[in-house]
């Protein structure tokens, strides 16, 4: 069945490339309703804004939400920790232009979202079943969409920095896997291009802090690395985030090679052009069984950084 919050969750913090303030509430959502933004210090029509893959603007290094002159920026991490612990509808306040960085991973909101717990809805859950392979690449990088009885992510980066360097993971996302094992990966960059993306404005908000940021072998951010392969980890939270704005659960397989936010989209933009490679069904217990969510427990926290 469909499931909600149980509760209202708030989240105060600033935007990795705007720098800007931001107040993030969740409040718990009718069956149907899927994951809607709302920018609370907009007005007019625009300011609601339904979190699917044809309200998805092209931006760089994050996903963006637009309608009209309203966006909504960086929501692939919130997005990725709603899937991962199975929340299918919820309104999401925000008063300003970008999601908080927090930590720059998906503990914070995973930890609020299994802490408060879910509310089950008279309401069966439907997702989405791949039937086809689709395919797009753009400049060497590629992704993919192929049948599977569960959502699986196989991701694999390549970057010069030593301290990155070549990075290949399979994950199923199913029996709350995402929660154990990518939540608490955040977000990188090299330090090469920190003052590329600030000249560009981005970046704005970014700190060690928020970003692990790496120099040729060297990891700069205190701490270092959560994991030994935290970035592959990273894409892989961010793919499973953009993958949910198809609007349902996923089953299938999601390959990515060096693909970013952008790549992802242009992938649900194929899928639903070609609407023979997939269909919806309506999840029994067998099925609901096999998608991110179901399984998390607070226990599931102790892994979380």
């Amino acid at each position: 069945m469909q499931t909600t919050l149980r509760s209202i969750l708030t989240f105060d913090g600033r935007g990795l490339h705007s720098g800007a303030p931001a107040r993030l509430t969740l409040r718990p959502a009718a069956a149907n309703t899927g994951i809607v933004f709302v920018r609370t210090d907009a007005a007019g029509q625009g300011a609601r804004i339904a979190a699917l893959w044809h309200n998805v603007e092209v931006s760089p290094l994050n996903t963006r939400l637009t309608q009209g002159d309203v966006s909504i920026s960086t929501i692939e991490h919130l997005m990725a920790a709603l899937s991962g612990c199975g929340v299918h509808n919820v309104i999401v306040d925000i008063d300003g232009p970008e999601v908080p960085i927090m930590d720059g991973s998906a503990a914070a909101f995973v930890r609020g979202i299994v802490s408060t717990g879910l509310t089950q809805m008279a309401a069966p859950l439907r997702a989405i079943e791949i039937l086809d392979e689709v395919h797009v690449d753009h400049n060497g990088a590629w992704a993919s969409l192929r049948p599977a009885t569960s959502l699986q992510i196989d991701f694999e980066i390549d970057f010069p920095d030593a301290a990155i360097g070549h990075q290949h993971k399979t994950l199923n996302m199913a029996n709350g896997s995402f929660v154990r094992n990518l939540s608490d990966s955040r977000t990188f960059c090299r330090n090469v291009d920190v003052d590329d993306m600030r000249s560009h404005g981005l970046a704005l908000g970014g700190t060690m802090e928020n970003a692990v940021v790496v120099d040729g072998a060297r990891v700069l951010t205190p701490g270092g690395l959560r994991h030994a392969d935290e970035p592959v980890r990273h894409k892989m939270l961010d793919a499973l985030g953009d993958l949910y704005t198809a609007g349902l659960p996923i089953l299938g397989r999601y390959t990515g090679y060096k693909a970013g936010h952008n790549l992802t989209n242009a992938l649900l933009r194929a899928l639903f052009a070609h609407p023979d490679a997939w269909r919806p069904v309506t999840c029994d217990a067998q099925i609901a069984a096999r998608l991110p969510g179901v399984g998390v427990s607070v226990a599931d926290l102790h892994a979380v950084a």
